[in-house]
């Protein structure tokens, strides 16, 4: 892993000086490089070339770096699996095998193991496997009814059932990481101004960091995975806001950036879109404009009828509702129309899925 990421890193540096993401021009000029430099084998040497040219492909204004434990890949050259609890991996020694272990999520899926794997080390010291697996993506199945899903910070979600997932308890993380990381920022700068090492302190630092990302993830697994599983027991399809360049488009109080860089609705979304794929959910992205200002009783749109973040009160026929309820109702309401199906836009014709398997200890 650090001979493969230095050779990226190293080779990174030459394809800015050259300007180029060209795979075939980067492996007649620094093929034998990588062998002789960093001891890469030669299948080792093509990946690394593909993995920069896909970096520097992304932003060619920028030289990607690439860190001492970044993730590698193994391809179908470089490991094979031996079974189901083994797999055999090429180092710069040779070929190890290596055990693992997984879950009852990634046994039931094994079997469509596909392609290209991803070796990662985890901060703690851990090592998984990242394998990408296929997954038929069979027709979702036929709806005539759908559960509207309004997205929010206040409350990550409201359907139109009218049950709520409060975001509370992410913000109390939040503010808990944010302050922590205060304390011992500060804590080290004092005692690097007194000549003293803060070593310690950056421990702490490194461990804490990730742990509200870590914290925000499983809470949007959580949601999605209840939201699907509800829309799959009533047969309803999802209709959810298409929330692209939302942030672009908004304008935010000085006291509200930090809590809404936070918003992890793409995130969310994607939990859901993937997880309706493999339970065969049909799945409506919809137009946000003026849900929140629509009453979904008698369609009449005024800003005045948002009274609050949480009120809603419709200024001709006297409907009150929580405001977020009222806007997943007007959500469902879009998705009826008949909108085009995410799955067939976004999704290819198999879902693919990450399998995470964890090395065994031995």
């Amino acid at each position: 892993m650090e001979a493969f990421n230095a050779a990226a890193d190293w080779l990174a540096g030459e394809a800015f000086q050259l300007q180029t993401a060209n795979k075939v021009k980067l492996q007649q000029l620094y093929y034998q490089n990588l062998r002789d430099k960093f001891g890469l084998s030669s299948q080792m040497a093509v990946r690394c070339i593909a993995q920069v040219c896909e970096a520097f492909s992304r932003d060619r204004n920028k030289r990607p770096h690439f860190r001492k434990y970044a993730s590698i890949p193994y391809d179908q050259r470089l490991m094979s699996f031996k079974g189901v609890d083994r797999v055999s991996l090429l180092t710069l020694e040779g070929r190890i095998i290596v055990p693992f272990i997984m879950g009852k999520y990634q046994s039931e899926r094994f079997n469509g193991k596909h392609g290209q794997c991803d070796l990662v080390r985890r901060k703690d010291g851990k090592w998984f496997l990242l394998v990408t697996v296929d997954l038929p993506d069979g027709a979702p199945t036929p709806a005539t009814d759908f559960m509207g899903v309004d997205l929010g910070v206040e409350n990550i979600a409201v359907d139109s059932d009218g049950e709520r997932f409060s975001g509370a308890g992410i913000e109390r993380v939040r503010q808990k990481r944010h302050k922590q990381r205060q304390a011992l920022q500060q804590a080290a700068a004092k005692r690097k101004a007194k000549g003293h090492r803060p070593k310690s302190i950056r421990r702490k630092l490194r461990n804490a960091s990730g742990k509200e990302s870590q914290f925000r993830r499983d809470v949007n697994h959580v949601i999605s995975k209840q939201l699907v599983e509800k829309a799959t027991d009533t047969g309803r399809g999802i209709g959810i806001e298409d929330l692209t360049g939302i942030r672009e488009r908004t304008r935010f109080r000085k006291n509200q950036r930090a809590k809404m860089s936070g918003w992890s609705f793409h995130q969310l979304r994607t939990f859901i879109e993937y997880k309706a794929a493999i339970a065969r959910v049909r799945l409506v992205a919809v137009d946000p404009k003026y849900t929140s200002q629509t009453c979904s009783q008698c369609g009449h749109r005024e800003k005045a009828n948002r009274k609050s973040q949480s009120e809603f009160e419709c200024r001709r026929c006297g409907f009150k509702t929580h405001a977020d309820f009222n806007g997943a109702l007007n959500i469902r309401a879009k998705a009826q129309v008949n909108a085009p199906m995410v799955s067939e836009k976004r999704n290819p014709a198999k879902y693919r899925d990450k399998l995470h398997l964890k090395r065994a200890s031995v």
